[in-house]
């Protein structure tokens, strides 16, 4: 199968990083109108931007749910940078469920997260694997974070086929690339000096720039990691986000993107409220510049974020809060935004309620 493979003709309905919020998932197919099979009586079909699974109430629920989408010929996705992990086996927070040491249940957290059943994680992984990376039709191109033209080039003429085999030798070249240049050196001897206090978000961290100029180089040589996780370049200074200390800086793209094809992305945890990001452990600037949460970006304005943070609704459980984390869709070709509670008109920007 190929990694950048053909978008569904027709109206789609695209549907931002879900993480594991089962409920909220099926709550926004119903206000998209789809029936319990996944058709619809518009004859619409949907697309997920990735990020399936982590940190919410129940990952396999959700995954199954989508599995049985893509398979009856209801849905496509894309591969989002927590599916990634999973099939590389890297132990991030929020992903323990998976594995058959849930190394976030030993630390205590995301202890109602629903686990793996044992026998569904080769289905799981199958599944996974043969995901594209993105999509593209005439009018649209979908990826979970990225439209990297470099990248997808290099994706498209990898001689290796299936996405960890590709991951895999891009990682080897890249690791025989560090090892030649010294800032390895420079950024191991950093992690020996911080590296108990990478994950301590009180600790008082000075900027490392070996580290720094190690993690962009470690970014940016690897298609896959650009399509799913996006650019990242050295920051100015420090900052803490979902778990550890970061030395590089999530860069918004979509300024630089020139095309005409308009882009549908995930990732970048877009809030449909004013927010305390860094109450939600996401530091480092704002990327959307003071836009409107259904507002296109980019010079162009015709990239559109639908991650409207719904990988934080478990912080809000934990606090006793309302919700105001949101999972929305983008429907297509009408431009308009809907959420798990809410409709949203992307053009004019007006919010009503769907009763």
């Amino acid at each position: 199968m190929t990694r950048i493979a053909a978008l569904f003709d027709g109206p789609l309905d695209l549907i931002g990083d879900v993480h594991g919020e089962i409920d909220a998932l099926r709550d926004l197919l119903h206000r998209l109108g789809y029936g319990p099979d996944g058709t619809h009586p518009e004859g619409r079909r949907l697309v997920f931007v990735g990020d399936l699974c982590d940190r919410g109430p129940d990952s396999p629920a959700v995954l199954d749910l989508v599995i049985g989408l893509v398979e009856s010929g209801h849905a496509q996705c894309v591969l989002g940078n927590h599916e990634l992990n999973i099939l590389c086996g890297a132990i991030r927070e929020g992903n323990g469920w998976f594995f058959e040491h849930d190394h976030d249940r030993a630390e205590g957290k995301f202890h109602t997260s629903s686990a793996v059943d044992p026998t569904m994680r080769s289905r799981y992984l199958a599944f996974l694997e043969a995901l594209p990376l993105a999509l593209e039709g005439p009018g649209l191109r979908v990826v979970h974070a990225c439209w990297h033209a470099d990248s997808v080039g290099r994706v498209r003429a990898a001689s290796v086929t299936g996405t960890t085999a590709m991951f895999d030798q891009w990682e080897e070249e890249l690791e025989a690339k560090l090892e030649a240049d010294g800032a390895f050196v420079g950024a191991r001897d950093e992690r020996l000096a911080f590296g108990e206090l990478m994950h301590d978000p009180n600790a008082l961290m000075p900027m490392l720039p070996n580290t720094a100029v190690m993690d962009e180089t470690r970014q940016m040589a690897n298609p896959i990691r650009v399509l799913t996780s996006g650019v990242e370049r050295v920051g100015t200074a420090p900052f803490y986000s979902s778990g550890k200390w970061r030395m590089v800086e999530r860069v918004a793209w979509w300024n630089e993107y020139a095309d005409d094809v308009p882009v549908v992305i995930g990732h970048y945890w877009r809030w449909p409220y004013p927010v305390d990001r860094a109450a939600f452990g996401k530091g480092g600037p704002d990327l959307f510049g003071g836009a409107s949460f259904d507002e296109p970006l980019g010079a162009r304005k015709n990239v559109y974020c639908i991650d409207y943070s719904v990988g934080r609704r478990f912080q809000e459980r934990l606090r006793g809060m309302d919700f105001q984390t949101r999972l929305g869709a983008l429907r297509w070709p009408e431009r308009e935004v809907v959420f798990d509670d809410l409709v949203t008109s992307a053009v004019a920007g007006s919010v009503a309620r769907r009763g």
